[in-house]
């Protein structure tokens, strides 16, 4: 699990280390969450977006 890409959150930078060598700030995943179709809260986010897309 060591190899995956990771993002630096200030500068948006992209490493494979946990630490940005440029900033020394702790990097973060840039992928998804995995779907899942048993997912318990998929009727409010699709009601959060149908609502959000409704007002622009």
């Amino acid at each position: 699990m060591n190899k995956l890409l990771r993002r630096c959150p200030v500068d948006g930078n992209y490493t494979l280390q946990k630490q940005c060598p440029k900033c020394g700030t702790q990097t973060v995943s840039p992928h998804p969450p995995k779907f899942s179709p048993d997912d318990k809260y998929i009727r409010y986010r699709l009601a959060a977006r149908y609502v959000h897309d409704k007002s622009q």
